[in-house]
């Protein structure tokens, strides 16, 4: 889903919670850290089209 945004211009991106107490597994941690680093790698390029 993150990588289709690959062309728009990705000002910002936020990750609302990921709960550890609650995520005994580490499911939802990994899959809030995946995310976020699929995000910046989307900004990272926008910023590198740019300049």
């Amino acid at each position: 889903m993150a990588r289709g945004l690959l062309g728009v211009n990705v000002v910002g991106a936020d990750l609302v919670e990921v709960s550890p107490p609650f995520d005994a597994s580490g499911g939802t941690a990994w899959l809030g850290v995946s995310l976020m680093f699929e995000m910046l790698c989307i900004m990272a390029q926008c910023v590198a089209a740019r300049g």
